[in-house]
């Protein structure tokens, strides 16, 4: 029997949406008010689940201190009040689109979770406006 368990963290990032490759008009007509060439901000909301197998001895599905300290260490230390495109090298060349965040959070975690347990970001930039990655 699989259960989910999840864990809720919040980390606050500025961020500019922008394609190299375009115009500075065609950046502004796809991106609006999230080109602003100043960068803008969230106060992002995060839920992480893990997804397996109780184990017998522990009754967990996984330890939810482990998963608290590896949201705070991989996540949370490396975004939180950060520029995206300027301080987080994962961005560097790619767009910080919230799709593009929650797998850059994934791919973060993925390494620390056991393979058999199966792993889901849920990323709100805003209240309204959130993505799910599970890999």
């Amino acid at each position: 029997m699989k259960v989910k368990v999840s864990r809720k963290a919040h980390f606050n990032a500025a961020h500019r949406l922008y394609n190299k490759g375009w115009s500075d008009d065609k950046n502004t007509k796809v991106f609006g008010k999230c080109n602003n060439p100043n960068y803008h901000g969230h106060n992002y909301e995060l839920i992480v689940s893990v997804t397996g197998e109780i184990d017998p001895e522990t009754g967990f599905v996984m330890d939810m201190k482990v998963l608290k300290d590896l949201i705070e260490e991989k996540v949370e230390d490396a975004l939180d009040h950060k520029n995206l495109n300027v301080e987080v090298p994962e961005f560097k060349d790619l767009n910080p689109t919230a799709e593009n965040i929650s797998i850059v959070i994934w791919k973060k975690l993925r390494p620390h979770i056991n393979e058999k347990h199966e792993l889901e970001v849920v990323l709100y930039e805003t209240p309204r406006n959130f993505v799910t990655f599970s890999g």
